[in-house]
């Protein structure tokens, strides 16, 4: 769904780390490790998270593709080191071992574990679990800063904030850029704005944790100062809102999206949800924003606003029904290191994949091998 920009993430999440391959990028863009851990950082912030992040601190080492702090217009590689490895150099070994591994033989029900063992043919779950794991997504929010970073250099800002976690509600309205909400909503351990709420919310996830659940939650991702005519109304393939939904919906524990309005326009009249158009004097405007950005495929210069569901993590403390793949016993599922809630943590992965779509986006649409030629491009051409 990338048209300029390519990325391969690769690794366990008990391995020895995660490698990632961002190629596409201009030359000329000034990133640093520093700049990436800032988005490493805010990924592992949020309440309800389980153990292993007290574990990791997570850092991206730049491996190449940059030099004296520029990308060079070749692969960024980036390497993040997992410091739990020590405790796996024989579980996750490459090489084979003598010692005599335990495998894992009872799937959770809602994770890849049971269609992963079907495909592959293991009889270790180990061997999809590892893989099928969110510390995966670690290397987007690192690879994705790297295409922050561009859009940071023409003006486009990318934030989030979390709307709901399980029954609970904020339905507080805000009008700030996405920089002040993703700055307000980082003081919140939940990413809320509401005071009040974010103490339900909080209560929630405890309530859940004593229980031995979990919860889920939805969040929002506004995206700003976007120019007209990113993607394209000609092909199916082309279009922002397929190429968006594509990119957010990679992410394992999201199960629903919706631009704008959303769903909330089915039960309206056309006269209630399309955004009327006036003009300024100066350019053109729009009244409302129900269309969140988006029309025909196209980014109609309007900020664009998502909002994503994500499932209760499937790994629980007290585990559901599940059968042995090797006895057929009916027994409970197997169970991992697990948070009881990760919807502020998914909020800030989401910006990042949000981030990939935008960065490609625009270098199809203005192109240039360097950041001086790309922005050169938007300054003689972007309308907004």
């Amino acid at each position: 769904m990338l048209a300029r920009l390519k990325f391969l993430t690769a690794g366990e999440s008990h391995g020895q780390g995660l490698l990632g391959i961002l190629d596409g990028m201009l030359a000329g863009l000034e990133i640093s490790e520093d700049y990436i851990g800032v988005q490493l950082a805010r990924r592992q912030m949020g309440y309800g998270r389980g153990g292993r992040m007290k574990i990791e601190k997570d850092h991206a080492e730049i491996w190449c593709g940059v030099r004296h702090g520029k990308t060079l217009g070749a692969p960024v590689g980036l390497i993040i080191r997992n410091k739990d490895w020590e405790n796996w150099t024989t579980k996750m070994s490459v090489e084979p071992v003598d010692a005599q591994i335990r495998k894992v033989t009872l799937p959770r029900p809602g994770h890849a574990d049971l269609a992963g063992i079907q495909k592959y043919e293991f009889d270790d779950i180990r061997n999809v679990l590892e893989r099928s794991s969110a510390r995966e997504t670690t290397m987007r929010v690192g690879l994705g800063s790297v295409c922050r970073k561009l859009l940071e250099e023409v003006g486009i800002e990318v934030g989030s904030r979390v709307v709901q976690i399980h029954d609970v509600k904020d339905e507080s309205v805000s009008d700030i850029s996405p920089n002040q909400l993703s700055k307000r909503a980082d003081a919140s351990p939940v990413r809320c704005l509401d005071k009040e709420v974010e103490s339900a919310m909080v209560k929630t996830i405890n309530n859940a944790k004593t229980s031995g659940d979990s919860v889920g939650g939805i969040f929002e991702v506004i995206a700003n100062g976007i120019p007209y005519g990113l993607g394209a109304h000609t092909q199916w393939d082309r279009k922002l809102h397929t190429r968006i939904s594509a990119m957010l919906m990679s992410v394992n524990a999201f199960k629903g999206i919706e631009i704008g309005a959303g769903f909330g326009e089915a039960e309206k009249l056309g006269s209630e949800v399309h955004d009327e158009i006036g003009h300024d004097g100066e350019k053109f405007i729009r009244y409302t924003n129900n269309a969140g950005g988006i029309e025909g495929g196209m980014s109609n210069a309007q900020p664009i606003v998502i909002r994503m569901a994500m499932k209760p993590i499937p790994t629980l403390i007290k585990p559901l029904r599940s059968v042995d793949i090797r006895t057929k016993e009916k027994k409970d599922a197997h169970k991992e290191r697990t948070d009881s809630c990760a919807v502020p943590a998914a909020s800030i992965i989401a910006e990042s994949m949000l981030c990939f779509v935008l960065a490609d986006a625009l270098l199809e649409k203005f192109g240039g091998d360097s950041v001086n030629q790309f922005k050169a491009h938007m300054d003689a051409s972007a309308k907004y």
